[in-house]
């Protein structure tokens, strides 16, 4: 086992705090928002590793191996030892690092990948998919949204400063969560109208709005929302400054998502707060499978076209995050031998 790998349950309960931990993913947001939610769930002491590949090894990933210019295993590299307890990795360029640390660490190293790395079950100790995946067996660790940040603590927290521009606004807030465009969901002319017309309705019953577009959300989707919630007391972020994304998130009393975004829709989810998906033309069937069942759950129901009534439903919030975190903790500790928590107070 590592040196700095725990030896005995941690007081906090969580077996892996403390011990280190490298994130191996591909610079790309809606990763980060995994990775760290699932690291900092667990606890641990954790480091980014950024990969890239380009040229052949781009389109050979997963099934290629780390560049050369990498330097694996070099002193003062990125990838060097000491190799940590536990690695974490997503994206198809991880796997090549993964699989390279897995051979230099030996079996002491305890790995997760997120999202299925299509390189079979023995890539990983742990294999977390969504729900709506196919990929099943005795390694994988499944749930209905993806992990994020927002913890039930974090959002406790979070909930405890009450920003006056936000206090100001008429219940119900509706936090409006822009996205956009993808290889999935077109957003046509007819698409960005429908939500236009929807808003429009909220506001007929009196909501206020808090709004934040992405990186993904095209110009039109952001005139359409800013036409409709014109005459609404609002707040709408235009992307100068930091984003107020947290704060909306946590003090909106229902939220307007659009279906392309997993993630938002997913971190909607676990306020236990009602949820408008605004479902694009499209939508492939892995989409369709993970709304249908958070519509399942009563997590989740479809914008309509015009809102009759102000959303007021509710749920168990889903903690994702919490779901993942605890089964690598089991699995963790089937391959360690630990003291018992009664030993831990000496």
């Amino acid at each position: 086992m590592p040196s700095d790998a725990p030896t005995r349950i941690h007081p906090s309960g969580r077996p892996l705090a403390g011990a280190r931990c490298w994130i191996i993913s591909e610079a790309k947001a809606g990763m980060d928002t995994q990775t760290r939610g699932l690291a900092e769930a667990l606890g641990v002491d954790y480091e980014m590793k950024r990969v890239t590949l380009d040229g052949i090894k781009k389109w050979t990933a997963p099934w290629g191996r780390v560049p050369k210019r990498a330097s694996f295993g070099s002193p003062g590299t990125n990838f060097c030892p000491p190799w940590p307890t536990i690695a974490i990795a997503t994206g198809r360029a991880s796997i090549p690092y993964l699989r390279e640390l897995r051979r230099r660490a030996g079996p002491s190293l305890f790995t997760v990948v997120l999202l299925d790395p299509q390189t079979g079950p023995g890539t990983a100790d742990v294999i977390w998919v969504p729900e709506h995946d196919r990929r099943r067996g005795p390694n994988v660790v499944t749930s209905p949204t993806s992990p994020h940040g927002f913890s039930p603590e974090r959002i406790a927290t979070l909930r405890a400063t009450f920003p006056p521009e936000i206090a100001a606004l008429a219940h119900p807030r509706i936090a409006v969560l822009l996205g956009g465009k993808n290889g999935s969901y077109a957003f046509s002319d007819a698409d960005d109208q429908r939500l236009q017309t929807a808003l429009q309705s909220l506001a007929k019953l009196g909501a206020s709005f808090m709004i934040t577009p992405s990186r993904r959300t095209h110009p039109r989707l952001v005139e359409v929302t800013d036409a409709a919630t014109r005459n609404a007391p609002r707040i709408f972020w235009d992307g100068t400054g930091d984003n107020p994304y947290p704060a909306f998130f946590v003090h909106a009393d229902a939220f307007v998502v659009t279906a392309d975004s997993v993630n938002m829709t997913g971190e909607c989810c676990a306020t236990g707060r009602p949820v408008y998906v605004f479902h694009p033309t499209g939508g492939k069937p892995k989409f369709q499978r993970f709304h249908a069942k958070l519509e399942e759950l009563n997590a989740t129901r479809r914008l309509p076209e015009t809102v009759d009534r102000l959303p007021a439903w509710s749920y168990a919030p889903i903690d994702a995050t919490g779901i993942i975190a605890r089964d690598i903790e089991r699995r963790w500790l089937k391959r360690c031998t630990w003291t018992t928590p009664e030993q831990t107070t000496e």
